[in-house]
């Protein structure tokens, strides 16, 4: 049948179909064509799809009826993948085992699922979990063409938080000189190093950095790939007036490091912000923080102000995309 349907390479399947699933219109009807390099994905409302994208109406077979976890429990639950793993966060244990037990059964690929069991705490920003299904909490996870190992126990990664790392991504140029403090397992520096930056990875928790080595292995960017376990406050004195770009990733706290990221800075050096503010003022702080810490040695100019998205009530998840011009 002819549908109008989002045109992607191959590599930018997955996480294009999640997006799209994630603003409605991804076209459950219909199958997903794998063509050549390129996949076609259906999508319910062409005129509502982002400019970034390339819409083609093509031929589709509609899609043969698969057990969905909703087919099973009768509602919609909210669940997050990473990779093989899915994620829930429920507080009622009846309610978390059905939901469990519905994705098991159903026709998504999973092998543990796992339920939140506290709020992320501590300096490695990790959280407890309760196993409700399945033996190993390690997993690949992939987006945008890389792919990245991790133990969701051990480390922390959101992958919520994809579409943002790609508008970042896509602004590095070929040779630019990166350094993400708060590097984790590499969502920012292996994707960047792949574009062709040089790139330093930053991370107190030591098994991130474990994860960030081995994951620039599997992607084939370990020569421009530099992995550093500390405190970045303590262990970047060799790359002072390095960067031309470096991101700060850690929005409950950035603000406190923002005077290593001036140390860090090149004449011109892009800066990443990340902040979460009071929906009535949620970029002022985070402005004023940098303009503190930066001038007069550098002039500031905020590029972008971007909500990256709602993080509790009236509270937002921003980022500032800033230049330092020394």
């Amino acid at each position: 049948m002819e549908t109008p349907c989002v045109r992607v390479p191959r590599e930018d399947g997955e996480q294009t179909r999640a997006d799209l699933d994630d603003r409605g219109l991804l076209a459950h009807d219909y199958e997903i064509v794998v063509e050549d390099d390129h996949i076609y994905i259906p999508v319910t409302d062409p005129n509502a799809v982002p400019e970034s994208l390339s819409v083609h109406t093509r031929d589709v077979p509609v899609r043969e009826t698969q057990t969905l976890p909703e087919d099973i429990l009768g509602f919609d639950p909210s669940y997050e993948r990473l990779g093989d793993v899915v994620i829930i966060d429920e507080d009622d244990p009846e309610r978390a085992r059905a939901i469990a037990d519905a994705l098991v059964e159903s026709a998504i690929p999973v092998e543990t699922v796992l339920n939140r069991a506290s709020k992320v705490k501590g300096t490695e920003r990790l959280r407890e979990w309760e196993v409700l299904h399945g033996d190993s909490t390690e997993t690949v996870h992939r987006e945008y063409g890389c792919s990245f190992a991790l133990d969701v126990t051990e480390v922390y990664f959101s992958p919520r938080l994809a579409t943002e790392r790609h508008r970042v991504v896509e602004q590095v140029t070929h040779g630019e000189r990166v350094l993400d403090m708060f590097a984790g397992v590499g969502p920012f520096v292996v994707p960047m190093a792949a574009a062709g930056a040089t790139t330093v990875g930053v991370d107190i928790n030591d098994r991130a950095i474990d994860y960030l080595r081995e994951n620039a292995r599997r992607n084939g960017v370990a020569d421009r790939v530099t992995a550093i376990a500390g405190d970045v406050r303590e262990v970047t004195d060799d790359y002072a007036d390095w960067a031309d770009r470096l991101v700060m990733n850690l929005p409950h706290s950035a603000d406190a490091f923002l005077d290593t990221a001036v140390s860090l800075a090149g004449d011109t050096c892009r800066l990443h912000y990340y902040d979460i503010q009071h929906e009535d003022d949620p970029y002022g702080p985070g402005e004023a923080a940098i303009r503190a810490a930066a001038e007069p040695t550098y002039d500031v100019t905020v590029e972008t102000r971007h909500s990256v998205r709602s993080y509790a009530p009236h509270e937002l998840n921003v980022c500032l995309d800033v230049v330092l011009s020394r």
